[in-house]
């Protein structure tokens, strides 16, 4: 497969708080991987985990954090461009006493090109990605055919992608998408309750903003 060129993300503010630099600093070599074009070893970063994770776009780490202390036995890799996020997740993995989580600074696309080998991966996790509301911008939505693509080929034989977005045109947007791809098979799901809620999906809800889960497995 060919490395994408439309970036999904927004290049957001990069103003880093003095913790999450302390963070960043503290703990790289413990719980940091460099972005590079060389293949992860899965079991020999998790060896005493049943399954491993991606989590693609991970904000500031709360949900993250979260879930890899409720499931200690899962290895999550944790996908985000935006430094400050990556030194606040460091804090919160640090916080919690966490050894089953590791970090990449940098594109998902290009990580997933680069560094997961075909057929490794267990699931992945993608939560309230970038809806890019405007039509001109729908191009840049992280959900497409190219991108199921690229993750139905990471996936192991009955892995499973789960998406969440508050935003519900990108909601019929990832239903179409994902019902017209030969990969998987699935559909909307309930919230379920190991996926916390965040301070980014608590705001939005106060908005009366609509949050849908889907599921979808690797046929």
């Amino acid at each position: 497969m060919e490395e994408p060129t439309v970036r999904s993300y927004r290049i957001r503010g990069s103003r880093i708080t003095g913790p999450q630099q302390i963070a960043l600093d503290k703990h790289w070599d413990s719980y940091g991987i460099q972005e590079s074009q060389e293949r992860l070893d899965l079991k020999t970063l998790f060896p005493d985990s049943r399954q491993v994770i991606l989590e693609i776009g991970f904000g500031m780490g709360e949900a993250t954090a979260l879930i890899g202390r409720d499931f200690p036995e899962t290895g999550f890799i944790a996908v985000d461009v935006h430094r400050p996020g990556v030194g606040k997740l460091f804090a919160l993995i640090h916080e919690y006493g966490l050894s089953n989580i590791r970090v990449i600074q940098g594109d998902a696309h290009m990580i997933m090109h680069h560094m997961i080998e075909e057929e490794s991966l267990d699931g992945v996790h993608l939560f309230f990605p970038d809806p890019w509301p405007k039509k001109r911008h729908h191009k840049r939505r992280i959900v497409n055919a190219n991108f199921l693509e690229q993750v139905a080929s990471k996936l192991k034989a009955g892995g499973f992608i789960h998406i969440a977005t508050d935003w519900v045109p990108y909601a019929e947007w990832i239903e179409e998408v994902c019902a017209a791809s030969p990969h998987f098979s699935g559909g909307k799901v309930e919230r379920p309750d190991w996926r916390p809620v965040t301070r980014f999906e608590g705001q939005g809800i106060t908005k009366d903003h609509q949050v849908n889960d889907f599921r979808y497995v690797k046929v």
